[in-house]
């Protein structure tokens, strides 16, 4: 009687087991089912397509492109103000009611009267120490600095993209070996009990294949969740709409070596990187602003030219009409002005040594800039070449693992290994796989860094 209550104890734990394993399988497939089926009506997207979607719907692309806007308008404000004069027009009116001096006679009398001018100014500087002239310049290389900022944030929102992508397509590949291995897992164990009850295999066998088949279940359901988290990061990035679904492409990419010469990589960098241009533009900017303070310690010269009439009429007289005082009240000037700074309390003598020390600090981000970047890239090429022997070595890793594990499959089925020693070579089949995979995406990864800094942009690899 008690070797039956145990039996039937064995029998229930096994329902329960199957029981929760079925609702685990149950759950995945429905969720990637119905993952499945709204997939089929999405389009499926590349890398190239997600970079392009994350770059039009990017805020910070909105907002360096805004900031570029300015720096238009900046080059144009600076354009207007070298080669065109300020032009004026004013006009007034006005009702004196005390005393007043008669235009006519130029003496004082107390009648009410109206006064109406009208008035066209012109100016230009002829000399203002090459200020005008070093700001146009300045407002110029502004223009190119914002282009090669957004081409800066153009990058980075790629880079993110791309290590986005890859971790995609990394867990969805893994979830597909990790089904696999349930699969596997659940036909073993099916076997296994038949093969308990026909005494060919103990029950701790059983057991222990059953523990394997949840800790694959459990593998599974936590890299699905990966998966759809790092979807879910993907989206973000790319600013993808949050009620459609996101189907992207999870094929293996081609894996390919692309020999490159490191100081011809530097040199191109050091030239064409953006960052190195934006250093390089500012420091010249510095260099004009501090010519330009210098020069404000000269005299500035100016021509002006103007032309005003005028209108009046006194209570109970009789002038003449409005367009004969306008034609005859008319006058012309012509003005040219000289400004020699004689003391202004070291305020230019200031404005010069802020300069200066702003050009300093200009020069040492720009050598700073250039060892960085030459730094990146010699690290970059490094670390690709460094992923390249990582993914072969591990590429030969999971063939002969993967080997090992059919190998152990039928030794399983056959009888000559236990459960523990299979799950053993099922773990460094997984680890093997996984690693091969990882070591791939870091290694494409790395090359597309060395691309960029070789000139190719990160949307056009």
């Amino acid at each position: 009687m008690l070797l039956a209550r145990r039996v039937r104890g064995k029998g229930r734990l096994n329902i329960i087991c199957d029981m929760k394993n079925l609702f685990i399988q149950s759950v995945v497939m429905v969720l990637a089912s119905a993952a499945t089926v709204h997939a089929s009506a999405q389009t499926t997207m590349d890398l190239h397509d997600c970079m392009t979607y994350a770059i039009s719907n990017s805020t910070k692309m909105r907002i360096q492109q805004a900031a570029t806007g300015d720096a238009q308008i900046d080059r144009r404000d600076a354009a207007l103000t070298l080669f065109t004069p300020n032009i004026n027009a004013q006009t007034y009116a006005y009702y004196n009611f005390g005393r007043s001096i008669d235009p006519q006679t130029n003496t004082y009398f107390n009648t009410t009267s109206f006064h109406n001018n009208y008035g066209v100014s012109a100016g230009y500087d002829l000399f203002d120490g090459f200020k005008a002239v070093n700001n146009y310049k300045i407002s110029k290389t502004g223009l190119l600095i914002a282009g090669s900022q957004e081409k800066q944030v153009e990058a980075d929102i790629c880079l993110a993209v791309m290590e986005a992508y890859y971790n995609v397509v990394y867990y969805k590949r893994l979830v597909d070996v990790y089904e696999e291995q349930v699969s596997v897992a659940e036909q073993a164990l099916v076997k296994a009990r038949r093969q308990e009850e026909l005494g060919q295999k103990g029950h701790a066998d059983v057991v222990q294949m059953e523990a394997d088949l949840a800790d694959r279940q459990y593998d599974l359901t936590n890299t699905y969740n990966m998966y759809e988290s790092q979807k879910m990061t993907l989206a973000d990035l790319m600013f993808w709409p949050v009620d459609e679904e996101l189907v992207i492409d999870t094929s293996m990419p081609v894996w390919q070596v692309e020999p490159v010469s490191t100081s011809a990589i530097v040199d191109f960098a050091l030239e064409h990187n953006p960052a190195v241009q934006i250093a390089s533009w500012k420091e010249l900017n510095a260099r004009r602003e501090l010519n330009t303070a210098k020069w404000q310690t000269l005299p500035s010269v100016g021509l002006y030219a103007g032309w005003s009439t005028s209108y009046y009429t006194y209570q109970g007289s009789t002038t003449a009409p409005f367009q004969d005082q306008f034609r005859n009240n008319g006058g012309e000037y012509v003005e040219v002005s000289v400004s020699i700074p004689l003391w202004n309390r070291l305020s230019r003598q200031s404005a010069v040594s802020r300069k200066r020390h702003a050009l300093d600090k200009a020069t040492a981000e720009l050598d700073q800039k250039r060892r960085d970047v030459e730094s990146e890239v010699r690290r970059a090429v490094q670390d690709r070449d460094g992923a390249a022997t990582a993914y072969q070595q591990a590429q030969r890793k999971s063939e002969v693992q993967s080997e090992a594990y059919s190998l152990n499959l039928k030794k399983l089925e056959q009888g000559l290994i236990s459960p523990l020693e299979f799950q053993t070579a099922t773990g460094n089949y997984l680890k093997a796989q996984a690693d091969e995979m990882n070591s791939l995406f870091k290694y494409l990864i790395k090359q597309a860094v060395v691309r960029y800094y070789n000139g190719v942009e990160y949307v056009n690899q």
